[in-house]
């Protein structure tokens, strides 16, 4: 499969199962609301070495937030159930709590409860108050700058991580271009997050080491300093890689944020230096979503092959 001179491989991105829940930050200003947003997130972007995954969703304009103020919509991922009941009321006391102006809403009705204001209020000393409004509790905490409104809880859905596409390119320049395109793309689908450092990866990563006690190590098939040295994955004219890691609410998410940053890398195509779009996955071992490429960039892209 050819899109624009730029080559679909024959493989699939495998993800695997995640637990994740949706925060509503809103502030006076859109500033201070997305300054919550991303310090909330912040080191957030792999299980492997921070406990959860999590990033910016989407700005919320003022006419669609709980409190008619500018806000940030964030998703946070963790692996388990229990997991994600810890981190995110953490994160919550350390970074909305604190920050000038904000207020916290759930962001899902649904599923399993993920403490908000039931676990912080105590921060208050007693001096915390409660109300009902629509069978949903809302809590107000004083604090030095005025008050914190925080919902009791939010809901928490099913969701899937891990999903990725490679961007084979020429050199750093046309591979970083590229990537950029993507992100900036994908991220207008809503219900997924890029969580890795504006979206883009440069160390992929394989499972496994030849040292003892790590989980993963660089990916050395796609290193292209390597490719004396190690087998690799990479034509000769490749001199670069880059990784996009996609977390979804939903594997129809994940599948529709692929096929549109894809869209946008081959929308540079191979004139801009790309030669072809990879995936990383480990022989279907790892998890049970398999996002196949060429079936994601089907007929309605146009593709030849």
């Amino acid at each position: 499969m050819i899109l624009n001179g730029v080559e679909i491989r024959d493989t699939f991105a495998e993800a695997f199962p995640m637990v994740g829940t949706r925060l509503i930050i809103t502030a006076d200003t859109s500033e201070w609301a997305m300054i919550a947003g991303r310090t909330t997130t912040g080191f957030a972007t792999s299980v492997i070495g921070c406990g959860c995954e999590a990033a910016v969703e989407r700005e919320i304009p003022a006419s669609e937030t709980p409190d008619g103020r500018p806000g940030v919509a964030i998703l946070i991922f963790a692996m388990d159930f229990g997991s994600l009941k810890k981190v995110v009321p953490l994160r919550l006391g350390q970074c909305i709590l604190t920050c000038p102006t904000t207020a916290c809403y759930a962001g899902i009705d649904t599923g399993k409860r993920v403490p908000l204001a039931k676990t912080i209020r105590y921060f208050a000393d007693g001096f915390q108050i409660s109300k009902k409004i629509d069978q949903k509790r809302f809590w107000r905490l004083p604090v030095m700058e005025g008050e914190f409104v925080c919902d009791e809880d939010t809901g928490s859905v099913e969701g899937v991580g891990g999903g990725n596409f490679l961007i084979l390119a020429r050199t750093q320049a046309q591979a970083l271009h590229a990537a950029e395109a993507a992100v900036k793309a994908m991220t207008k689908v809503e219900g997924i997050i890029l969580p890795f450092p504006g979206g883009v990866v440069r160390s992929g990563s394989k499972v496994g080491s030849k040292y003892k006690g790590l989980f993963a190590s660089t990916n050395d098939a796609y290193c292209p300093t390597l490719r004396g040295v190690r087998p690799s994955a990479l034509p000769p004219e490749v001199g670069s890689v880059l990784e996009i890691v996609i977390d979804g609410v939903s594997f129809e998410a994940v599948a529709q944020a692929t096929r549109v940053g894809i869209e946008a890398v081959c929308a540079i195509g191979a004139d801009g230096g790309i030669v072809a779009i990879d995936a990383g996955n480990y022989g279907g071992n790892l998890g049970p979503f398999h996002f196949k490429l060429r079936e994601i960039m089907g007929a309605e892209t146009g593709a030849t092959s």
